[in-house]
């Protein structure tokens, strides 16, 4: 699916934010933080995973492709369920390749793309300090593998992890915002 209904009306404000980033960027929490601030939903792809995803990713095997199609068609239904509601919500979802936030956003002219962007020493630290999540710490560089950085023909807001997150909640608000 390349993009959302019809019916969807292009505006300058976005009505769905989907903040991407490696595992342990830091996407539900600025995620959360950032829907509080707008006063709109909050929705964490996490739980939009299959229960194998989440069983082969709790034994360490990271997630090819054909896992993920699945996850991300229920995060676009998803959006698209928002959009036609006429809804506002911040989606937190790893959208590490081009081809995976084509499924997101495709022609969603209403949705905008946060990269939470992060070093590998940085964020291995942080995943090292999580407990109780699905995603073991050892699956970092598989992701850092995968990722593809957002190009400019995306019109990403790319945000650096090195600060605060209410710093960065309000980086990204002001450039919601213009």
């Amino acid at each position: 699916m390349a993009g959302g209904p019809a019916t969807s009306v292009a505006t300058d404000a976005p009505s769905i934010v989907v903040v991407m980033g490696v595992s342990g960027s830091g996407k539900s929490t600025i995620g959360g933080l950032l829907a509080r601030e707008l006063g709109w939903d909050f929705q964490d792809g996490d739980q939009f995973h299959p229960a194998a995803n989440v069983e082969k990713m709790h034994a360490g095997i990271p997630l090819s492709d054909a896992d993920r199609r699945p996850w991300l068609q229920a995060i676009a239904d998803s959006i698209d369920k928002i959009r036609d509601a006429q809804g506002h919500a911040v989606v937190a979802c790893s959208a590490l390749k081009r081809s995976y936030r084509r499924i997101l956003i495709g022609d969603r002219p209403d949705v905008r793309l946060v990269y939470l962007k992060g070093d590998a020493p940085l964020i291995a630290g942080r995943l090292a300090g999580r407990h109780g999540h699905f995603m073991p710490p050892e699956l970092l560089d598989s992701q850092f593998q995968a990722l593809e950085e957002p190009g400019p023909d995306e019109n990403p807001i790319t945000v650096s992890i090195a600060q605060s997150p209410p710093a960065i909640v309000a980086q990204i608000t002001t450039r919601l915002r213009r």
